[in-house]
This record gives C-alpha cells, sequence and structure tokens, in this order.
C-alpha cells in the first residue's frame, strides 16, 4: 500500500493563529458553554418528565401573579416579563459594550459594562424578591380546577394547598416537585447570573485601569459576554417550562 509523502519543511499546525480562526480563550469558553447547556438541558427534561407525568400541577398564571406593593392585583407573568426585560436590557447594553471594546473605546466599554452589571443586579434583586414572596407570602393555585390557598403556615413545603380542617389549617399533599425544581433550576440560574456579575465587575475594574489597552485589544470583554449572553438565553428556556406551560 502507497504511502502518502510529506514535502520536506511542511509543518502542520503547531500554535500561534489558531485554525479555527478563534483565539484559544474564545475556543474554551465555547466549549465551558457547551457543557454548560448540557447540564442545564438534563435539568429541564428531568423537569418536564415529572410535568408531564403528574395529575395536578400549579397554575403559573395564579402562582405568579403578584407585584411589588401591588400584592396579587391579578397581573398574571407581569413581573417575571420586568425580570426577562431587564435581562435582555443587560444583553444589548453587553453587546454595545463589545462593540466599543472593537473600536477600542475604553470609555464605552466603562458605561456599557456599568450598566450590564446594574442589570444584572436588577434581576438578582428581582430574583430575590420572587423567592421571598413564595416562600412567606400568600397565594393562590389552581389545582383540578379549584383555587386552593398556600398560606404562610406551610413554610416547610410552600407549593402545598392547605385546607380547613376541624378549624385547623392542614397541609395536603402537594406538587413538592414543582417547588423542588423552580427552586433548583432557577437557583442554579440565578448563581450563574451572580457569577456573570462578578465577572463582569472584575472586567470593568480591568477597564478602567487600562489593562486591554496595554494589550492592544478587548478580547476578554467579548468573552464575558459570550457567558453573559448564554445566561440570557437559558433563562429563555427556563421563563418557558416555568411561567408559560
Amino acid at each position: 500500500m502507497a504511502s502518502t509523502a510529506i514535502p520536506a519543511g511542511t509543518k502542520w499546525w503547531s500554535g500561534g493563529k489558531s485554525p479555527f480562526n478563534a483565539s484559544y480563550g474564545k475556543i474554551m469558553m465555547w466549549y465551558f458553554l457547551m457543557s454548560d447547556a448540557f447540564t442545564f438541558g438534563a435539568f429541564l427534561i428531568s423537569y418536564g418528565t415529572i410535568r408531564f407525568s403528574v395529575n395536578h400541577w400549579p397554575d403559573p398564571n395564579y402562582v405568579f401573579n403578584a407585584f411589588p406593593f401591588a400584592g396579587h392585583a391579578n397581573l398574571p407573568l407581569a413581573f417575571v416579563s420586568l425580570m426577562t426585560f431587564i435581562l435582555i436590557f443587560s444583553s444589548v447594553t453587553m453587546v454595545l459594550a463589545v462593540h466599543e471594546g472593537h473600536k477600542m473605546n475604553r470609555k464605552g466599554v466603562e458605561k456599557y459594562m456599568i450598566l450590564t452589571i446594574l442589570g444584572g443586579l436588577a434581576f438578582l434583586g428581582c430574583q430575590a424578591w420572587e423567592w421571598t414572596h413564595l416562600i412567606t407570602g400568600d397565594h393562590a393555585v389552581l389545582v383540578n380546577g379549584q383555587i386552593e390557598k398556600w398560606g404562610t403556615t406551610v413554610t416547610r413545603n410552600p407549593f402545598g394547598p392547605e385546607v380547613l380542617h376541624n378549624g385547623q389549617m392542614v397541609s395536603t399533599p402537594g406538587p413538592i416537585a414543582f417547588g423542588g425544581y423552580f427552586f433548583g433550576i432557577t437557583g442554579f440560574h440565578g448563581f450563574h447570573v451572580f457569577s456573570g456579575v462578578v465577572i463582569n465587575i472584575i472586567m470593568y475594574i480591568k477597564t478602567r485601569l487600562g489593562h486591554f489597552d496595554q494589550r492592544g485589544h478587548y478580547e476578554m470583554i467579548e468573552k464575558a459576554g459570550l457567558y453573559w449572553h448564554f445566561v440570557d438565553l437559558v433563562w429563555v428556556f427556563v421563563f418557558l417550562c416555568f411561567y408559560l406551560i
């Protein structure tokens, strides 16, 4: 069998310019985001399996109908829509920060990174309020066509509806899996948002100190932007699974 001869002096790729037309750092970030996407995907697939195997499940129109300082004002999904808008807005400001980095405009990068950080903090604040309300607040849930009351007396299982029995409010078996998956998955996503905020703060500080001007490029801002856009994209699927279906 004839073998293919390699001409003398021919070199295979040995570093330097990437054959993928991307830096090593960007490629590694994409690998990380792919692995993280598999993790979120496994969580959401597991949630969907349980969701459609249980006879009763909370109606999001009743669970998520509260708004700060307005109580249960019959505003289904209004608050989570605000959270989604905040996260999308922060994603837009991150795009603008990356764009200013390509132009080597340090002041522009600083401005849009501050807005991105504020957007992330606002989202985390909204999520903290939502969690506090679901755990300690009074809210109604539609189960099997009947509106049942969730009260503050059941703190270990806020997603187990209560009924009046011999004058006492007692917990009845409810969709415990909903609470576990909701707090688990939204908490995991919230941890990613918090991590992204910390990363963006570090990138802002390095921008202020002129580190990227010394390097001659703002690629680190672009890599931080990839992570932030991934967090935004994951929220779309979380929003779909928990708040719409």
